[in-house]
């Protein structure tokens, strides 16, 4: 009887084994990023978050969570700050919505399509200014988001300015949760993608440039190649979530853009922790939770987020330069370490 029990044990600590490597090794995901997202995916069903309002929240918070997991992954391995990442967005969006409009093309090919067009307008920009060091990259970035804007606003037969393009949305329901399942899909495939490039020999490229670039060159490594290839692959996936955001609200706007856009983007992947992309999933929803909160409540101050933007990126890189990722590893490594020494006390 007791080598039945025992037999039985080892199974299962076999299996559990084996499904925790699976998760780590294969998903990239541990037990308890595991918990929180079956917690994202009831929350819609849990009051008082399965309210319609709150449910967009929810949206928008994984839509957010979404690019910063792509902004991280070019400014967190490779070092370059895509000013204008939002502009990418919009591109993939403006091309979605455009498609759609013009010759009926289906909205779910033009998710594909605004990232393909995002992505070829990544790579000629790369390829023109990732030669260059230090904030360049950056600049010309940013200053190719205003053109776009500009182009967006004054384009009026073809994007209708600042009067809004309407395009059909990707569902016939008037509910919101199915968006929130597909941008949650979403968001998991641009996680499982960029993690799992950056745990490959491109990835090793990635951090060896991102560290020291001199020493990446001597060691083989081609700069150029690499950072145009990260570049455009984050172009590529900010390209596609333009297309969901154009076919989720329905209309487009230059305001889709604004470098304002990209800096909420840029403040969830530092408070989040550099070169995490996790980090982007647990702080995207609470932070537009607490800033359309703020928003609704303090509508005589506009403007007032971008101040607590810049307030709470101040904050990070006084205490935690590692965000979120660096104070949850520090939180865990103090729970073991006090689990250890009860254990050798006992």
């Amino acid at each position: 009887m007791n080598n039945k029990i025992n037999a039985i044990e080892n199974d299962t600590s076999k299996t559990n084994g084996v499904f925790l490597g699976f998760l780590k090794n294969g998903l990239h995901i541990t037990p308890a990023g595991l918990l929180g997202l079956v917690i994202l995916l009831l929350l819609p069903n849990i009051a008082p978050f399965n309210q319609e309002y709150m449910i967009r929240w929810l949206v928008m918070g994984t839509f957010i969570a979404a690019g910063a997991i792509a902004f991280d992954f070019t400014g967190g391995y490779i070092g370059i700050v895509n000013f204008g990442f939002h502009a990418f967005v919009g591109l993939g969006g403006y091309t979605s919505g455009i498609l759609a409009h013009r010759i009926g093309l289906s909205p779910w090919l033009g998710l594909f399509a605004g990232g393909i067009f995002a992505g070829a307008l990544g790579f000629v920009l790369g390829v023109l200014t990732l030669r260059l060091r230090g904030i360049y990259a950056a600049v010309v970035a940013w200053f190719v988001g205003l053109a776009l804007m500009g182009l967006a606003t004054k384009l009026v037969w073809l994007t209708r300015g600042p009067l809004g393009l309407r395009v059909d949305r990707l569902f016939d329901s008037p509910s919101n949760k199915p968006y929130y399942y597909l941008i949650f899909i979403i968001m998991m495939i641009v996680y499982l993608i960029t993690r799992k490039v950056v745990n490959s020999k491109i990835g090793l490229a990635f951090k060896a440039i991102g560290q020291n670039m001199e020493a990446a060159k001597t060691s083989g490594i081609n700069p150029f190649f690499y950072r145009v290839s990260n570049f455009t692959i984050s172009c590529t996936i900010a390209g596609f979530l333009g297309g969901f955001y154009a076919h989720y609200y329905g209309i487009l706007t230059p305001e889709l853009l604004h470098t304002t856009k990209t800096v909420e983007v840029l403040a969830v992947a530092y408070l989040a922790g550099r070169a995490s992309l996790w980090g982007g999933i647990a702080v995207g929803i609470p932070f537009v939770f607490f800033t359309e909160l703020m928003r609704s409540s303090l509508t005589e101050l506009p403007g007032l987020n971008l101040v607590f933007y810049g307030l709470m990126l101040v904050w990070v890189m006084i205490y935690y330069p590692g965000g979120f990722a660096m104070f949850y590893d520090s939180i865990t490594r103090k729970i073991k370490n006090t689990s250890l020494k009860r254990f050798f006390r006992g």
